[in-house]
């Protein structure tokens, strides 16, 4: 089969959707190489990351292309792909070209969330909900096959954009490999000695915004005999809010912000973690759960939406807008050495559902179907 995939996040983006494509795109290629696999890029990557040799990148091929490069995502693409003889375009992100479904080629879209539907008023301005529905709803519609990547995502593709249940199949992620391997405790501690990370510590992952909850977690473990360290993308306004609380309560030297971590790093720092706390109010999944899942740290998150698919029924699941209750449960199981061994040994056993191979056979499956 010769597979296009919509490669615009891989190339530009370095968390969220970035490294879904990455490792989606990586794991297909290495466990299915007797396949062609085509990224489809608009504009030259501020990321580069590894191809197999079964994997090429593609750029517009005309300067007008390249100065429009939206453009060409959304329709001037079409002559490429079929130039390139396409059989299966998988779109990565919730969209596909316009008028793709006119062409003798198999479409695949995959959703992540609709988030901007389920709490519209995280998003503004308006308008940019009115283009995420239009794009969304169009790939869904025209596209042979829909991918959730959790059943409470499918949910919300039936109900948000009217699509038939028969038509969207749920394929859960994984997380990249950095995040399954034991590292040596020299490793670890050159870490911890560079970013100056406390010797005890709950940690959180992600971008610092209103839906990810940081601010109620930081109250939570106020009163605690323990520091929080957090790792994520802190460019949004809601940063300011977050920041003010903690000097209003001289948290400054308890709570500590990492910039700049490589994946491996970062890998480190789950593994030197003795709790991951992830008090989100919704995910369309939450990779940030697994890699914890992995590095063998014992995860708290919250309760409802999809964070019981990845987290598994050992983890603890709480209301994230309950400070006393996250309090609670994180100085309960700070103080139980055995019930964290238990998470740590469940979690990683439950974990082993989001393996590589597994996700990779299961979009084969479909592309094969398609074909």
């Amino acid at each position: 089969m010769k597979i296009g995939y919509d490669s615009k996040r891989a190339f530009h983006n370095r968390s969220g959707l970035g490294n879904f494509s990455r490792d989606l795109i990586s794991i297909i290629s290495s466990y299915f190489p007797k396949n062609q696999y085509v990224l489809y890029n608009p504009k030259k990557a501020k990321i580069n990351f590894s191809l197999n040799e079964n994997t090429t990148e593609v750029l517009p091929s005309s300067i007008f292309w390249k100065i429009f490069s939206s453009i060409w995502r959304q329709k001037g693409i079409l002559n490429q792909i079929k130039n390139d003889k396409i059989e299966i375009y998988h779109g990565l992100s919730g969209e596909i070209p316009q008028g793709i479904h006119k062409m003798n080629i198999k479409t695949i879209v995959t959703i992540h969330d609709l988030i901007f539907m389920r709490f519209p008023k995280l998003y503004s301005p308006p308008i940019d909900r009115r283009i995420y529905f239009k794009k969304f709803k169009y790939a869904a519609d025209k596209a042979d096959v829909v991918i959730a990547i959790s059943e409470e995502t499918k949910k919300d593709i039936v109900h948000f954009l009217n699509i038939d249940p028969a038509k969207v199949s749920v394929i859960y992620q994984g997380c990249n490999k950095a995040f399954k391997q034991v590292y040596p405790s020299e490793a670890l501690e050159q870490t911890r000695t560079k970013f100056n990370i406390p010797k005890a510590f709950v940690l959180n992952v992600g971008t610092i915004q209103k839906r990810k909850n940081l601010l109620n977690l930081i109250k939570a473990i106020e009163t605690l005999d323990i520091d929080l360290v957090v790792v994520g993308n802190d460019k949004r306004k809601y940063t300011n809010t977050v920041k003010e609380y903690i000097n209003s309560k001289n948290l400054n030297h308890r709570v500590h912000f990492l910039k700049n971590v490589s994946t491996e790093e970062l890998a480190h720092i789950y593994q030197l973690a003795n709790i991951f706390v992830y008090p989100s109010i919704f995910e369309g999944f939450g990779i940030p759960i697994i890699e914890a899942l992995y590095s063998k740290t014992p995860v708290i998150t919250s309760k409802g939406s999809c964070f019981p698919e990845a987290g598994g029924p050992d983890s603890i699941y709480i209301d994230p807008e309950n400070v006393s209750e996250l309090r609670s449960e994180i100085e309960n199981l700070l103080n139980s050495e055995q019930k964290q061994l238990l998470m740590v040994s469940k979690g990683l056993e439950y974990a082993q559902k989001f393996e590589d191979k597994h996700i990779a056979e299961q979009h084969v499956a479909i592309y094969n179907a398609l074909i």
